[in-house]
């Protein structure tokens, strides 16, 4: 189950940094917090393993030691953010593609200097 996790969020973060370098910017905003996905699944999986347990279960009953709140807190606080900073993405790219009628970065005139 491990490689598993770790073969999915590796691909997610390989997706995400594939649509955040495309030209359209609607792909790259879903790229943008597909990444941000990837990257609270790695914390998740290299936040409290012991070789034994897995960070996500009750370690308790498992007989380890309980799971460190420290990264339950971080990954919540990650979750905030991405979805403060994708929301206000969200924004430019509908005040850009109002000013400039299109979604293409290249096309945009006015971003040359």
């Amino acid at each position: 189950m491990n490689v598993l996790f770790a073969i999915g969020t590796g691909l997610m973060f390989g997706i995400g940094v594939y649509q955040v370098l495309r030209r359209d910017q609607i792909k790259q905003a879903m790229g943008f917090y597909t990444l941000f996905t990837a990257v609270n699944l790695f914390l998740l999986a290299v936040g409290a393993f012991d070789g034994q347990v897995p960070a996500y279960t009750d370690q308790v009953e498992a007989g380890g030691s309980p799971a460190d709140p420290l990264v339950q807190a971080l990954i919540l606080t990650a979750v905030v953010i991405s979805f403060g900073s994708f929301s206000v993405l969200l924004g430019l790219v509908n005040v850009s593609s109002r000013r400039y009628e299109t979604i293409d970065s290249d096309e945009m005139d006015g971003l040359k200097g």
